[in-house]
């Protein structure tokens, strides 16, 4: 019995889009669903009970490079597990290392065995085969692991993806042949080839061959433009199999997230709710909110009068500019919960607008609010 399986509950009938849920070891996860990301064990500046009460967050994500690196994925498993070593009793996905390692272009040497890559923190030589992703992942012991990749950049040439693609679909081999946690683990394939539908194809075909529990597409939402990725996404999606999972990695922003359930996409994570409330930005339903900008100085409104969290119930405009320009933390930490709570929420609403079969009409609208032009 695989650690983790999808029940499919709901089949748009207008757009397509999922509504389902992934059985794992730690609890369910109902989809179309955002995921945090706790990239060195922890979601910036939250703790694990907001993240359960105010965010209301079903599953978090950390990362494999990141904790290689320090505390060592030793020292987790010595601690019982990034669960016990964190204090969070949800389901956990560990992303595979591959990015973070493949964005250190200069840093890192790619050969069939595996990546030699340098310390971004200390300069020290560090080597990743699938084999030792394999090790680290199940020692971290998430819900669901990645197998190792290459995310190649954009724009890139054909010959050169190719070359990448067939490399990573054996490396995904390799990675399945060393998991022995697969009762507890599930390990997801990831789906590669650039923005090269042929590429795509055979990636796909390749893996799903493999049998993996879940799929995940990774090299898209890597800075082409938009209409580049819903294309590459619209392809992809309908390749990957009706009954498991569907992951698409790296993706935030309230439009895209929309864009993939109505793909079919069932799973998104994204540094950028966090990274933007570090920044003073809120996302809210009626479009950005810049913080620090002059205008709110005399703002006592909320943030967003539709929002239901712990931010807008208690504090104002003006009092978040005032945090975030004397660059007190408790400004970060409550654009933070904002942000987070506003994604989670906004999935909420996808999941019943599925369930009702009017996503389309739902995306319309909001894109009228955000400022958004539809695509």
């Amino acid at each position: 019995m695989s650690a983790i399986t999808y029940e499919l509950l709901h089949i748009d009938k207008n757009s397509g889009a999922r509504r389902g849920v992934v059985h794992t070891p730690h609890g369910d996860i109902q989809t179309p669903i955002f995921m945090p990301v706790g990239t060195q064990a922890t979601v910036k500046a939250m703790t694990p009970e907001e993240l359960k009460e105010e965010v209301q967050a079903q599953i978090i994500l950390s990362n494999t490079y990141h904790l290689y690196l320090r505390p060592g994925h030793e020292l987790v498993k010595e601690a019982g597990g990034l669960h016990k070593f964190m204090n969070w009793d949800r389901p956990i996905l560990t992303d595979c290392g591959g990015f973070q390692v493949f964005s250190l272009s200069d840093l890192r040497k790619i050969k069939e065995e595996g990546v030699e890559f340098t310390s971004h923190l200390d300069g020290s030589k560090h080597f990743f085969s699938p084999e030792r992703v394999m090790e680290i992942e199940e020692a971290l012991g998430a819900d669901i692991i990645m197998a190792f990749d290459e995310c190649v950049k954009y724009p890139e040439t054909y010959e050169y993806t190719k070359q990448s693609m067939e490399r990573t679909t054996r490396w995904a081999k390799r990675c399945k042949d060393a998991h022995t946690t697969a009762d507890r683990q599930g390990l997801f394939g990831i789906i590669q080839g650039g923005f090269y539908e042929d590429l795509r194809e055979q990636s796909a075909k390749d893996l799903i061959a493999m049998d993996f529990p879940g799929y995940a597409i990774g090299g898209i939402s890597v800075g082409e433009p938009k209409e580049e990725f819903l294309k590459m996404l619209k392809f992809t999606a309908p390749l990957m199999p009706e009954n498991k999972p569907r992951y698409l990695m790296g993706v935030g922003s309230p439009d895209y997230l929309i864009e993939a359930a109505l793909a079919g996409i069932d799973m998104c994570d994204c540094v950028l709710p966090t990274r933007i409330a570090r920044h003073g930005t809120a996302m809210t339903s009626h479009g950005k909110v810049v913080a620090r900008n002059a205008c709110y100085e005399r703002d006592f409104t909320p943030l967003d009068s539709e929002c239901d969290c712990y931010t807008c119930r208690n504090y104002t405009k003006a009092y978040i500019r005032h945090l975030i320009n004397t660059k007190e933390i408790l400004g970060v930490r409550l654009l933070s919960i904002h942000n987070l709570r506003f994604l989670t929420k906004l999935m909420d609403r996808v999941r019943i607008e599925i369930e009702n079969d009017n996503l389309l009409n739902f995306r319309d609208e909001f894109y009228k609010n955000y400022g958004y032009t539809k695509e």
